[in-house]
């Protein structure tokens, strides 16, 4: 699989859609998921050019690797959920439940979660 340009989180990335922001800089970029499953639902999303987590682990370097994981510790900070209860996750392809291909990182918080 190649990687779409037009991806609608490629489009965010470029300016051509708006998202409700909560963190941006140079390497990546967080804002409210448009139909979240908790009460805080933020995704967190590299700015580089990869398809889901197996092709951010192979290809990016690993100083971009460590900066984007501790972005999104940080980015749990700002949320104010450091000292609460939270889930990350990331789907790999369709099967997983992966709905655009640009890797990403989900972060769920609220009153409760569901067990699965």
């Amino acid at each position: 699989m190649t990687y779409d340009n037009n991806n609608i989180f490629n489009k965010i990335i470029k300016g051509e859609l708006s998202a409700d922001k909560i963190y941006e800089d140079e390497k990546l970029l967080a804002f409210h998921d448009i139909n979240p499953v908790a009460q805080i639902h933020v995704l967190v999303i590299p700015k580089g050019k990869y398809l889901d987590y197996s092709d951010f682990i192979t290809n990016a370097t690993s100083a971009d690797i460590a900066y984007y994981f501790s972005k999104v510790a940080e980015i749990i900070k700002i949320l104010g959920v450091d000292s609460g209860f939270y889930r990350l996750i990331t789907n790999k392809g369709v099967g997983a439940g992966q709905t655009v291909m640009h890797f990403h990182t989900h972060i769920i918080a609220g009153d409760s979660l569901p067990n699965f």
